[in-house]
């Protein structure tokens, strides 16, 4: 140990100055937020998306079309999905616990089964909702389609 090495204890030191502590303290009068203007007032927040008086982006930007507050969203399963995981698994039931283990759904999804790709396959299909074509092939191949 010698003095080119020497450091205050921890918490000794301050890390900045106090400002607005009076004229003597070398930070006082303005306290360094400048002359006048709203940031210089005590109590001032800028608020989020404020531009300076100019119009903000979220109002200037246009709006359009219709969201629905009751929608429903589907986790869209093909059939060849399906035929895949039967192929692959020997299963003859297919529902949401197959899909779930397959990682194909988590547990917050509903699904929806859609007509892509053939179906060879007599399976028993359980799911929240069919498309047509889906349910047609289905019951065509000699399966059955459950809505939950």
């Amino acid at each position: 140990m010698n003095l080119s090495n020497l450091k205050p204890a921890a918490g000794a030191t301050k890390s900045s100055k106090r400002i607005g502590r009076g004229e003597g303290s070398g930070k006082g009068g303005t306290s360094t937020k400048g002359h006048k203007g709203q940031k210089s007032r005590s109590g001032y927040s800028k608020k989020v998306g404020f531009e300076g008086g100019q119009m903000p982006l979220q109002r200037r930007v246009p709006k359009f079309g219709f969201k629905p507050l009751k929608r429903v969203e589907y986790k869209a399963i093909n059939l060849e999905t399906l035929q895949e995981l039967a192929d692959t698994q020997k299963l003859t039931k297919i529902d949401t616990e197959v899909l779930l283990n397959a990682g194909l759904i988590t547990k917050k999804h509903l699904v929806k089964i859609l007509g892509k790709g053939a179906l060879t396959s007599k399976l028993e299909v359980e799911a929240h909702a069919f498309s047509k074509t889906a349910e047609q092939a289905i019951i065509t191949a000699g399966g059955t389609a459950v809505k939950l």
